[in-house]
Parts: C-alpha cells; sequence; structure tokens
C-alpha cells in the first residue's frame, strides 16, 4: 500500500472517530427525552405530531405492544411505496412520463425500502417518477432507518431497568430519532452534497450535443442526462444505512458523487451513526467503557478486513498481468485491479467504500463489486455474512452485536461454571434461544435460498458467468438480502418474478425474524432485578472481553459459511492464481 492510500484510511479513521462521540452523547440525550440544543426549534413540531395522531409519548409498551407497533407502521410504508409505484403513471411529478412498475418489482423494492435494504433490480433513472423517488423512496429511508434505531434503544431500555414491563414508547422513539436527529444530519448534508455539484432539482431530463459528433449531420449527437431531486435523497441513504441509489450506477455516478469530497463525506456517513450509538450505549446504561469496547470490537475487524480488500484489489489479477507483458494486448494489471473502479476515486477509496458499506447495512457502491478480484470480493460477501454487527445499520448493527455479546458472555460464563451476566443483568435460557434465532435466521436464508437459486431453471438462468463465480453472484445477492444490505454482484440478473419474489421474502424473514427476538429479549431484561457486581463478575469492557467478542463473532460466521465461501470467492481465488 502507498503512503497516500494509507494516509486517506487514517484521515477517515480519524474523522470517524472524533465524531463518533459527540454524535452519540447527543442521540442519548434525545432518546431519555433530556433538553437539546434543538428542542426550542422542533418541541413545538414534535408535540404537534403526537396531537395530531393520539400518541401519549410517555405511555410505556410492552415488548409485544412496541413490536406490533413497529410491525403496523413499516406494512403501512410498505403498501404506500407499491401503491405509489404501481400508479406513477397517473401521477404528478413525472416529467419523463415514465410508466407503472410490473407488480413482482414493486413488491420487491417495496420491501426492500420498508426493510432498510434498499436492494434495487431497477434503474432509478428509468424506473421511478420524482414522486415515487420523493414520497415514496425517500420517505421510507428516513422510517425504516429510525425504526431501526428505536429497536435498539428499547433494548438499551432492557438493560436499564428493573422489574419493568415497558420498554419506551415506539412512536415517541421513532418520532425523536427521525426529527431530532435523521432530519438534522440529512439537512446539512445535503447543503455539502448540493454544494459538491449533486443535483437536486425537478426539472425534465437534458439533452445536451455530443462534445464529438459521429455519423453525419442527420443522425442523433446528443445525450439526454437524467436529473431529479438526488441529493436530499442521497443523504439520507448514507446516513441512514439505507444505500438506494436515485441513479442506477449509484454513487460512481457523477450526479450522485462527483468529487473526491463528496465521496469522503458520503463514506464518513455510511458508518458515522452506527459508530456513534455505541457510545449512545455507552452513556444510557450508565458506563461509557461498554461503548467504547464495543466499538473497538467494530473497528478492529473493520480495519483488519479493509487490508485484506485494499491489498487484494492493489494485487490486481496475476494471470492478466502476465498476459498483458508477454502477448501486449493491454491488460496489464501490474497497478492493481482498477476494473469497475472510476479513476477519479481509485483503488483505496474504492475498496474503503466497498467495505464500509457491506459492514454497515449500506449497500451503496462506488464501484462495482463483481469486478474486484475474488478474496477482494469475499470480504464485502463475509461481512454481511456475519450479519453486519461491524459497525452495520444505524440501530440494526449496534443491536446485533449486542446479541454476539451475550452468546459471548454466556460462553464464558460456561468455561467459568458462573452464570453469564452482562451489565447486571443475568443471561438465562430464554435469552440464548432468542439470540440463537437471531443467528439462525440470517443464516437459513442465506443458504437455503441460494441453495434453491442454483437448483431451479429460474434461478440459474440469470446468471451470466457460470461457474464459481456465478455460484458466488446468487450467494451474494442473498446475502444482501438477509442481511439487508442491497448491494449486488450484479453479473446477476435479478430484476425476474423468481428472484423478486425470493430475495423480497429474504429481505422480510432477514429484518423483522431478527427484530421481533430482539426485541422479546428487551421485555426479557426489562423485567429481571440487577445482580450486584461480585470480584466473579467477568469485566465486559477489558481488552480481553473486546477478543472474546470478536472471536465468537468471527468463529459463528466461519462455522456457518465458510464451506459456501469455499465454493465461490475461494475456489475462484485458486483457479486465478493457478493461471486458469
Amino acid at each position: 500500500m502507498t503512503e497516500n492510500g494509507l494516509l486517506q484510511i487514517i484521515l477517515y479513521f480519524v474523522a470517524l472517530l472524533l465524531l463518533a462521540k459527540p454524535l452519540g452523547v447527543y442521540m442519548a440525550a434525545v432518546y431519555e427525552n433530556r433538553p437539546v440544543f434543538l428542542n426550542r426549534i422542533l418541541a413545538p413540531l414534535e408535540v404537534g405530531l403526537y396531537h395530531l395522531s393520539g400518541v401519549k409519548p410517555e405511555q410505556e409498551m410492552r415488548w409485544k405492544e412496541y413490536a406490533a407497533a413497529l410491525l403496523w407502521f413499516n406494512l403501512f410504508g410498505g403498501l404506500a411505496v407499491f401503491a405509489l409505484q404501481m400508479l406513477q403513471a397517473h401521477l404528478p411529478l413525472n416529467p419523463q412520463l415514465l410508466g407503472n412498475v410490473n407488480a413482482d418489482s414493486a413488491f420487491n423494492t417495496a420491501v426492500s425500502f420498508m426493510t432498510n435494504t434498499n436492494w434495487q433490480g431497477y434503474g432509478g433513472e428509468t424506473t421511478m417518477s420524482y414522486l415515487t423517488q420523493m414520497l415514496g423512496l425517500s420517505v421510507q429511508n428516513f422510517v425504516s432507518a429510525a425504526s431501526g434505531m428505536a429497536v435498539l434503544v428499547a433494548l438499551i431500555r432492557g438493560f436499564q431497568r428493573t422489574h419493568a414491563d415497558g420498554i419506551g414508547n415506539f412512536w415517541a422513539d421513532l418520532t425523536r430519532g427521525t426529527l431530532y436527529i435523521l432530519l438534522p444530519l440529512s439537512l446539512v448534508l445535503a447543503l455539502a452534497l448540493a454544494g459538491q455539484g449533486v443535483v437536486q432539482t425537478f426539472k425534465s431530463y437534458q439533452s445536451v450535443p455530443l462534445v464529438e459528433q459521429v455519423g453525419t449531420a442527420t443522425e442523433n449527437n446528443t445525450q439526454t442526462l437524467a436529473l431529479g431531486p438526488a441529493a436530499s435523497q442521497i443523504a439520507i441513504k448514507q446516513l441512514g444505512t439505507n444505500g438506494g441509489g436515485f441513479f442506477n450506477a449509484n454513487s460512481a455516478h457523477p450526479f450522485e458523487n462527483p468529487t473526491p469530497l463528496s465521496n469522503f463525506l458520503e463514506m464518513l456517513a455510511i458508518l458515522l451513526i452506527p459508530a456513534a450509538l455505541c457510545h449512545t450505549f455507552g452513556t444510557m446504561v450508565g458506563d461509557p467503557r461498554q461503548g467504547w469496547a464495543i466499538l473497538a470490537a467494530m473497528t478492529l475487524v473493520f480495519a483488519s478486513l479493509l487490508f485484506v480488500t485494499v491489498g487484494s484489489e492493489q494485487g490486481g489479477n496475476p494471470l492478466l498481468t502476465a498476459l498483458g507483458v508477454e502477448q501486449s494486448v493491454g491488460v496489464d494489471q501490474s497497478g492493481g485491479n482498477m476494473e469497475g473502479k472510476e479513476t477519479r476515486f481509485g483503488i483505496v477509496n474504492s475498496a474503503l467504500w466497498a467495505t464500509a458499506t457491506t459492514a454497515a447495512s449500506n449497500g451503496s457502491v462506488n464501484s462495482m463489486h463483481d469486478s474486484y478480484t475474488p478474496l477482494g470480493g469475499l470480504v464485502p460477501m463475509w461481512l454481511m455474512q456475519l450479519g453486519e454487527v461491524i459497525f452495520g445499520g444505524v440501530g440494526s448493527g449496534l443491536y446485533g452485536m449486542l446479541i454476539f455479546v451475550l452468546i459471548a458472555v454466556f460462553v464464558a460464563g460456561l468455561m467459568i461454571g458462573r452464570t453469564p451476566e452482562y451489565l447486571g443483568k443475568k443471561i438465562e435460557a430464554f435469552e440464548i434461544k432468542m439470540a440463537a434465532i437471531v443467528i439462525l435466521i440470517p443464516a437459513f436464508f442465506i443458504l437455503g435460498g441460494t441453495s434453491l437459486a442454483i437448483m431451479v431453471e429460474a434461478g440459474k438462468s440469470a446468471v451470466a458467468n457460470p461457474g464459481a463465480h456465478g455460484f458466488s453472484e446468487i450467494l451474494y445477492a442473498f446475502s444482501s438480502a438477509a442481511g439487508n444490505n442491497g448491494s449486488a454482484f450484479a453479473g446477476l440478473s435479478a430484476n425476474s418474478p423468481f428472484y423478486n419474489t425470493a430475495l423480497g421474502i429474504t429481505m422480510l424473514f432477514g429484518r423483522y425474524g431478527i427484530i421481533i427476538p430482539v426485541l422479546a429479549i428487551a421485555g426479557s431484561l426489562a423485567a429481571k432485578k440487577t445482580v450486584p457486581t461480585t470480584v466473579g463478575t467477568l469485566s465486559t469492557h477489558t481488552p480481553l472481553f473486546v477478543m472474546l467478542l470478536i472471536g465468537t463473532v468471527l468463529i459463528v460466521g466461519a462455522l456457518t459459511f465458510v464451506p459456501a465461501l469455499a465454493l465461490g470467492p475461494v475456489v475462484e481465488h485458486l483457479v486465478m492464481v493457478n493461471g486458469k
């Protein structure tokens, strides 16, 4: 790695970690309903929303009531997005007169955005009207992110409370997360991106003359440039770890991500809230060291895998390098694998984005993951398969990591012969059973969905690259769907009834099959008493526990997915290095 590349990575980590603590402390104040500097502006709006909707924010909900409110709200949002797509040809703000979306694609997209996945089997600029993008997709970017954060806060209250029935009020948590956190941050980022040249307009698409005229004067020498209100959606897609691109090329498109500064700001936004929520957790449970320990575990795993990705991409394909030198065919990769990457970003920024977007459940891309080297593509895939707990989605990443924390303290308790405890709460059979469900559900749908797709003709016919890479494309798609990520190995033609349906079902279970057990754990913990700390209590803020937590995450991921990875990227890597 060059000194310049290393400097870019260090600058990114420094900015991320410096911003994480003040934002995390601020978010803790928001969710604990303590005064913040935005109260004077937003408190009247918050009170007005409660009044109009009949919500009593002080009214506590049991975990089942909390889960029911979340599910009904998300279902309504999904139905609204589905309806907008099915009717968009008859609705306003459609200057290109785009038609209605096919039912299977509309179902997939509705599920995708309500689950914070933002998997896109369509081209944004050729499929979705401005109204659908704004009223449907952008709104879901806010509320799906706020829903994940609300679940995390409910789980934190489970650790905070003693002999309590309630874990908070979903409607209040949703409102506060949206008003005081996501909206202000999105406004600031949208203005910054617009200042860098990200488009934000209601004008229709523009035709411009080509710089070099081709053919005769009678031929069409113009190009149509897709426009739209993009900056506002790009801001929340990154901050909310949503990832859905306004344009088909996502953040590789110059109208979404035109400059190195916009690229840095968008990458920073992807991990900012997930990192800050670690400090929110530490502040709310009254022990900031707990948040630091989890953040340290996330950062160590992320940095380690990042260097694998960067090294693999800078190494390039040795077969192409040899072929280019021996036969002078112009495919020399001695400078690294630049296939599928924008030259204005280069290998380091492309690999950093690819690792960040799959460590978080973001899924936006500034390069094409399908063109990565086998090991370079393996890292993003495995990060999703780990449950996207290495930072992860807003809220969902940390509550997923806390499930691994419970498993880690359970294993440690078994080794020393003591009842496992975490933050003064005994971890008993019910919590471990729910944690097992959280671990098993994504694995079942990733491996089961991949197996189904390679057995049926509808699944195999979408593969353009037979062999190990084609298998990787299918495995990546189901990993992305179950992890609510949304990125893809784009060589798979997934906009078909089979994949739209199968991936849609996978997204639903990947989101709500985890949320419900997590809320059940929150309810169980809140009802328990707090036990005093003794000399035999396992310290969960030490370097030893950080290593134990990392080991738990990696071992579970290895045991579950290494056999499947061996059939895809590992085989492809061995074939590549052997010159075949």
